[in-house]
Formats: structure tokens, sequence, C-alpha cells
């Protein structure tokens, strides 16, 4: 079920059931990172994680399950964030590892690599003339940012990720804040790897709750496959449809909620 963004309940005020009932319940904590953990720049490598963040998500880390699911590459991500008992799940989820550098057994079929490869070099020839297009290649996907692109240039850059995208069939397009995605076509994403994940970790039970918290379209997989078991909160920035429950302002009531959070536990 869908309901309007302006409609969701505070989080922060609703804290308890993120916690459960007794000392037998488990929060499973899933983190986007981009726009979640870090307000959206103009540029992905600006997106620097603050200390005061990173604290917030160790402490939890020391008392519960937490994964970070994210956009970007697993690599990229392990180093913004920095942190060893977590898990991290790159490339939205298409590449999985644990805590202290043990590798989750997911990864999927590398036939892509080559495919991505050639429109890479296709999308950075094309789009070099419109000034503040960014090509950013990911292990298993393709982002083409527009943020810092001439309004008047959208459309031509859209036209041209269309164009590339109908020489490769078996990539997708997605998108997200200022943002073209090709990635592989297969059904995989988000919501995918937070169930995938939770059945290897054998994190399955009525005294389970899966939270995932997230801003972006790409969320949205992950708060639609929580909606019977889980928790969504959607860190809230724009009016529109979500499958989420809860809401979070800003980063600031992400740092927040996830502080109360590890003192509730």
């Amino acid at each position: 079920m869908e309901r309007p963004t302006l409609e969701l309940p505070s989080a922060l005020d609703n804290l308890q059931q993120f916690v459960g009932n007794g000392q037998n319940s488990k929060p499973v904590v899933f983190l986007d990172y981009d726009g979640t953990l870090t307000p959206i720049v103009e540029r992905p490598e600006l997106a620097l994680l603050s200390t005061a963040m990173r604290d917030a998500v160790d402490h939890l880390a020391s008392k519960a399950t937490v994964a970070i699911i994210s956009g970007r590459d697993r690599e990229n991500v392990m180093k913004l964030v920095a942190l060893k008992d977590v898990f991290y799940a790159g490339s939205h989820g298409f590449d999985i590892s644990g805590p202290h550098g043990t590798r989750i057994e997911f990864e999927q079929d590398k036939e892509f690599l080559s495919l991505l490869d050639e429109a890479e070099l296709l999308l950075e020839k094309k789009l070099k003339p419109i000034d503040g297009s960014q090509v950013e290649r990911k292990k298993y996907a393709i982002a083409v940012h527009f943020r810092r692109v001439n309004p008047e240039n959208f459309t031509e850059v859209e036209r041209i990720v269309d164009d590339v995208h109908a020489g490769f069939p078996a990539l997708r397009k997605t998108g997200g804040k200022m943002i073209h995605e090709l990635r592989p076509e297969i059904d995989w994403h988000k919501g995918k790897a937070v169930a995938w994940l939770l059945e290897a970790l054998k994190l399955v039970g009525p005294d389970i709750i899966p939270v995932y918290i997230g801003d972006d379209l790409t969320d949205e997989d992950a708060f639609f496959e929580l909606q019977d078991y889980g928790v969504g909160i959607l860190v809230r920035d724009e009016s529109r449809m979500t499958s989420a429950r809860y809401s979070l302002e800003n980063t600031d009531e992400v740092q927040e909620f996830l502080e109360k959070l590890s003192q509730a536990l």
C-alpha cells in the first residue's frame, strides 16, 4: 500500500515500533548512503560521512545487525563508511560482503561487465560536450549525473542516455535524484538484497524487526519488500507516493534516530 510522503508519521515519535517488546526482539537495520547518511551533494565523491554519523552507525552496530545498501560500488561505500562491524551491499545489492572483510556468497553474473564497459565509453563520448554532466562507472552500473547541467540541457542528457540504452537491450534504465542509471536487466534490486541478506544470516522470525532507511526511488523496492514483515522509513524531501511507513526529515534526524535506537536497545 502506498501513501503520500507528507502523511507519514515521524519515526522519532514512534521509536518503540523499532525496538519491539522484550529483550528477545532483534532490530536489523538497513541504511542507504547518499541522502540518508550524508546529504545529497553536487558530486558523488564529495558525499563524505561526518564523524558524528559514523559514531552513531558504529554504536548501533555494536547492539544490532547493520547493513549499508547503496547504489555505489561496494568497495567505494566501504571506504567512505570505514566501519568493520557492518555488512555492505554495493551496486543496489549486486555485491555483498560481511563484517571484517568476510565475503557473503552472492555476486551476480559477470557477463554484464563487458556490456557496461562498452556503454560507459559511448556515454562519455556523447555527453562530453554537455557541461556539468558526469558519467560515474560502478562495477554493476553506470550513473549519469546531471545535477550541475544547465536545466535547458536536461532533455538532451536523457535523449543521449536513451540512445545509448537502445543499443544494449541486456541493460535497463532506471532513475534517481538527478541521475539516469544503466544496470543489468535482471530481477534484482535493493528489496531483493534485503530479503536475501535476512535469509543468508538466518535473521527471519517473529522476533526479527527489519528496518530500512532510505530517501530515493531506488529505496522503494526495499520499502515494498518490508511492508508485510518490516518497517520502511523515508528520509523525506519531496511530495510523492511511497511504500514507507514512517519518515525522517533529513540526515540530522537520521542520526538522531540511530542514536536513540542505540540507547533504547
